[in-house]
C-alpha cells in the first residue's frame, strides 16, 4: 500500500496535520473577533506592526486583520484539496496533487516570512521564534518537492520486425 507513497507526500501530509487545525483555529478567531483575534499569540507581531509602525486606525486593523484570516483560510483551502488529490492513487503517483501543495506553500512562506519581518521589527521573540519553525517547514518542503520528482513511467518500444522484402543496398543492386 505505501509502496507508491514518495517522502514529498508523506512531507506535506504531515504538513498539513500541523497547518490545517492551527492556522484554521487562528483564522476563525480572527474572523469571530477581528481585533482580539489579532492580538493572540500567532498574530499579535501582525498587529502590533500595523498599530506601531503603520499607524492604522480601528477600521482599517479590522479590515487587515480579515485579510490575514482570508490569506490563512487560503493556506488551509489548499492543503485540504491537497490531502483530497493524495486520495486518488493515480493522481499520486503522477505527482499530480503537488501543485496544490506548492501554492499552499507559497502563500504560506509569504505570510509567514512577512509575519516574521513585522516580529524582528516590534521585538517580539515569541512570535520570530513561531514564524521562523513555520518558514522552516514550510521552505523545507518546497525543497523536497523541487528535488524529488515523480518516478518516470518507462516508456516501452515495440521492436518492429524486418520486412521480408528489404534488402540491404549494394552496388550491384541499383
Amino acid at each position: 500500500m505505501f509502496g507508491n507513497w514518495r517522502i514529498g507526500s508523506v512531507n506535506g501530509v504531515l504538513l498539513a496535520a500541523y497547518f490545517i487545525p492551527a492556522w484554521t483555529l487562528v483564522a476563525f478567531n480572527i474572523m469571530v473577533a477581528p481585533v482580539h483575534g489579532l492580538y493572540e499569540r500567532p498574530s499579535v507581531a501582525v498587529a502590533l506592526f500595523l498599530s506601531d509602525h503603520l499607524q492604522m486606525a480601528g477600521m482599517d486593523t479590522v479590515r487587515a486583520a480579515w485579510l490575514l484570516a482570508l490569506g490563512r483560510l487560503t493556506v488551509v483551502a489548499f492543503f485540504a484539496i491537497y490531502l483530497a488529490l493524495l486520495c486518488i492513487p493515480r493522481i499520486r503517483k503522477n505527482g499530480g496533487s503537488d501543485e496544490a501543495l506548492g501554492i499552499a506553500l507559497a502563500i504560506g512562506s509569504l505570510i509567514s516570512f512577512a509575519s516574521m519581518i513585522m516580529a524582528s521589527k516590534v521585538g517580539e521573540m515569541a512570535a520570530l521564534r513561531l514564524h521562523a519553525t513555520e518558514l522552516l517547514l514550510l521552505l523545507g518542503a518546497a525543497i523536497v518537492i523541487v528535488i524529488e520528482r515523480p518516478a518516470a513511467v518507462p516508456k516501452t518500444v515495440e521492436a518492429t520486425p524486418p520486412l521480408g522484402l528489404e534488402q540491404a543496398e549494394l552496388l550491384h543492386n541499383r
